[in-house]
Order: C-alpha cells, then structure tokens, then sequence
C-alpha cells in the first residue's frame, strides 16, 4: 500500500509533489548581519525533495530580534540575501514559505541597546535563561506595546511579507505560537491588558487579526499561512482558558480563506497541566481548511494523521537536521542518520549543519 505522505497535494493555487514539509528550525546561521547567505541556501538547497519548506523563524524588525545570530526580513540587504536563498532551491520545484516573527518578551536588552523587550504585558518569562550577544542572562520583565507601538508593529509585519514576496517566496507563514508576539497577545497569563487589546478573546485575538489584514494586502490569503501552539510550555506559556481561547482562533481564522493552519499537535508533544490537550481531530471539526500537523512525528505518526484525515501535511522538525533527503529515505525504508547531537545545533558555520550526506544505498 502507498504511504500517502508521498501523494501530491496543494495549498491554494500552489501544487505540493509530497504531503511532507520541512518544518521551521532556528539553526543561527546568518551572523550578527542576520542576512542570509550561501551555506543558508545550500541548507534549504539540500532538503527542497520536502513537498514544501517553511525558513527558520524570521525577523520583521528590529525591535523582534530574540536569537544570536537569526535571519531577518526588514532590511533591503536581508530580503536580497533571502532571493538568493529562494533563487537555489526554486529549481527544484519545491514550495518555499517565510515564517514571519517577534520574540516579544522572549528576548533581552542586549538585543535592544539597553531598551527592555516588548511584550502584551509585564510579564516575565519564567525561565533558565535568554542567550544573547552578551552570552546567557536572565530573562527581564517586558514593556507592554502601546497601541501606537502595536499599530507600527503591524505594518512592520506588512512590510516584511512585502519583502519575502520581492524575494521570490511561495508565501509566508505568520507565527503566532511558541510563545512569542503574537502568542502573548493570545494567552491571557501573558496578556492582562485592559485597552482593546486585552480581556475578552474578541480583543487578544485583535492583534493578530490586524497582522493577517495587513499581509493578505500583500499575499492572497491562499498564499499565507498561520502557526499555533494551543497546548505549548515552551517560552513559560501555557494559560487555564487555552481551549476557550483557541477554539476561538481558529474558528475565526477558519473565516480567512487561509493557505493552511499549522498547529503544534498536543498528542505528540508535552503540553501544559490545565487540562486535556487540544488534538487534531478536534480543531478539524472547527477548521475546514488544510492543516499542517507538526511535533515530533515518526513516519507512522505522520501516516496515521494524514491518512485518518486529521491532518493534510505532515510537517517535519529534527529528523530533517541530520537528514536532508528524509523523503527519500522514508519513501524507500532507508536508515535515517541520528539527529540527537545538539552541540551543532546553533553554532557558526557547515559543521552540523550541511555536511550531512545523502544515503547511499551502495555504501550502505
């Protein structure tokens, strides 16, 4: 029997000739200039076989750097530096999605000349530690935007999908998960404020419906592309009403005509004690569009979702680290090289990063 990760598919006007994408991965490549360069598009060059690449989370402005050494999207010279990337792997005929990003409070005045991170709130994120320029410090409370801040920030987002759309993009993908910007607007333990934007989920979902209004001016919804965490620890999130809030999103994302949704699938990943978490059946009933599933899928995970119609793409994260051709390696059975080894995860430079070597049936 065919598996069907291997049958084509689409998003919107867009043909995909697998259900497997590459799901985003911060690898810290692009140096303090975060322009993006040559081993960044022989990465993606290497692992475009995927029906569809989503980049690394990418900056839109200054202001939402969070990450040694991440890509933005806001400058003339990181938009150039993104069509080369795009002009290496349109060749091959795989779709190319940007995620478009703010760290939000999930960041550190070391980014910001002294200035403290911005977040809904102020509300610090309970961590370990942030990495920075300056090596590892604590975690700061954030100031919350203002609503004149909020209203830059969303033509900062306009103006990055603008920019990827000048670099050749298939789309772009707006994250709102993972606890960052967007998602601290969501979650009311992060969220507490008391204009517009805060209280009911009518206005914590405000922000990131002006960020949508503001890219489809640029992309055809078709073209775009929404991330979320409902059930997500990561960044100290994690909030009792996260179902209430969430069904609400995606019922009122379900009303864009999205691209696709792109959801962290609670049953394959730790998630918050609030309660039982969200699953992909259950957000299928309340979105009619597709639906990448993503966290920590096996082929067999990612078979069962798509074949039980949970889910339309199976979007891949580690594996695809140590395994650029991981399409081809799970289409024929192959070995898949390990990717457990996270001292190269970040690190400058090819080393962990793109000499990983294809399979090679005859050496094996």
């Amino acid at each position: 029997m065919t598996s069907p990760l291997f049958e084509k598919t689409t998003i919107g006007d867009l043909q995909l000739t697998n259900r497997i994408a590459m799901a985003p991965m911060t690898r810290g490549r692009a140096g303090d200039s975060r322009i993006p360069n040559e081993i960044m598009a022989e990465y993606y060059h290497q692992r475009s076989s995927a029906g569809m690449l989503i980049t690394e989370a990418t900056v839109i402005s200054a202001q939402g750097n969070g990450w040694v050494g991440s890509p933005g999207i806001y400058t003339p010279e990181m938009t150039a530096g993104w069509q080369k990337v795009v002009d290496k792997v349109k060749p091959t005929g795989t779709q190319f999605f940007l995620q478009l990003w703010h760290c939000g409070r999930a960041s550190h005045s070391d980014f910001h000349n002294g200035e403290p991170p911005v977040s809904a709130s102020a509300v610090k994120l309970e961590g370990d530690y942030v990495h920075t320029p300056n090596g590892k410090k604590e975690y700061e409370v954030p100031r919350p935007l203002t609503i004149d801040e909020i209203a830059a920030t969303v033509e900062d987002y306009r103006q990055a999908a603008q920019n990827a759309k000048d670099a050749g993009f298939s789309g772009v993908e707006v994250h709102s998960a993972n606890g960052y910007l967007l998602n601290q607007f969501l979650d009311s333990k992060t969220n507490l404020r008391e204009d517009k934007y805060g209280g009911s989920l009518e206005n914590r979902y405000r922000f990131l419906g002006e960020v949508l209004a503001a890219v489809t001016e640029v992309w055809p919804a078709n073209r775009v592309g929404v991330r979320l965490s409902p059930n997500g620890v990561f960044n100290d999130m994690g909030s009792p009403d996260f179902r209430e809030t969430f069904l609400f999103v995606i019922q009122e994302l379900n009303k864009l005509d999205l691209g696709y949704l792109h959801v962290m699938d609670g049953l394959a990943f730790g998630f918050h004690e609030q309660g039982e978490p969200m699953t992909l059946a259950e957000i299928r009933q309340q979105y009619g569009g597709v639906i990448v599933g993503n966290c920590g899928y096996t082929k067999e995970d990612a078979e069962e979702r798509i074949s039980k119609g949970l889910a339309d793409i199976a979007c891949i994260g580690r594996p695809y680290i140590s395994n650029p051709d991981l399409v081809e390696r799970w289409l024929n059975d192959w070995p898949l090289t390990p990717h457990d080894d996270m001292s190269l995860w970040y690190t400058p430079g090819p080393d962990g990063y793109t000499d990983y070597p294809p399979y090679r049936p005859e050496a094996a």
